[in-house]
């Protein structure tokens, strides 16, 4: 059986002029800039691919050729198994040390954590609404997203199309990763690199997943509703309120017809 994470560590460790974390960091932020200007157009392109280019001008050709055999080796790793495969290469690397203690949740533990969350009216919901909305207001590299997608994959809900995410994190490489994993796994989510607690938005992403499904449009329509039935109270969840300013903002593809690649 292939080990993704030794042969993504082999590939990293041949960058010999950078700072292994920098490279990681950069790795994350160039797949993030990549995988989202594959459902983008207009300014929202051009804005990721100036902070790709950007980026791209501190390394060499041949660097430069090492980040798509990473990512390259990041789908295959998801498409062997639902996991948090960047989360664990990052503490694999002992990167955590950068940031004198960021650790990520072993996926086991989180997927156990899953198990105990899921409960019976989430199925009633799906059911009733079509949908239920899941948010992480310290996302990390979307490890309790994955594992609540993949608990609702084995009770034979299609988590592709019936579950939406919401994911903070202050930390942009965690956000970026986040952002890459949830997007090779098709799951529905808006990931906001910003603070929970004061609601500061530095930036945000949409998964393909989101823009093809025009989630935007549906979640604008559920807050509406929401709205309608509370008589104007106050939202507790913040969260709730980052959903809500970015289900305002158009998905880039919102006027395209819809493109299904899970029927």
């Amino acid at each position: 059986m292939r080990n993704h994470a030794a042969q993504f560590i082999t590939e990293i460790r041949k960058f010999h002029r950078h700072n292994i974390w920098r490279v990681f960091s950069d790795y994350c932020e160039l797949a993030a800039c990549s995988l989202s200007n594959s459902v983008s157009i207009g300014a929202a392109w051009e804005k990721r691919e100036a902070q790709y280019l950007g980026i791209a001008q501190g390394y060499n050709k041949e660097e430069m050729s090492i980040f798509p055999k990473l990512l390259a080796i990041t789908v295959e790793a998801l498409e062997h198994e639902m996991q948090d495969f960047l989360g664990a290469v990052f503490m694999e690397l002992e990167l955590g040390n950068h940031w004198k203690g960021q650790y990520f949740t072993p996926y086991p533990v989180s997927r156990l954590m899953a198990e105990i969350t899921y409960a019976g009216e989430m199925d009633r919901s799906v059911s009733q609404r079509g949908f239920i909305t899941l948010s992480d207001p310290a996302c990390g590299a979307g490890c309790m997203i994955i594992a609540f997608a993949e608990v609702m994959r084995t009770k034979e809900i299609d988590y592709q199309r019936q579950l939406h995410a919401t994911c903070v994190d202050v930390d942009a490489t965690a956000a970026h990763m986040a952002f890459i994993q949830l997007s090779l796994l098709h799951i529905p989510a808006i990931i906001v690199v910003g603070n929970s607690l004061s609601l500061e938005t530095r930036d945000t992403f949409y998964t393909p997943a989101h823009v093809l499904g025009l989630w935007s449009s549906k979640l604008s329509a559920r807050n509406s509703a929401a709205k309608a039935d509370t008589e104007g109270s106050i939202v507790a969840d913040p969260l709730a309120q980052f959903s809500a300013v970015a289900a305002q903002r158009p998905s880039p593809l919102q006027s395209c017809i819809q493109i299904s690649l899970f029927d």
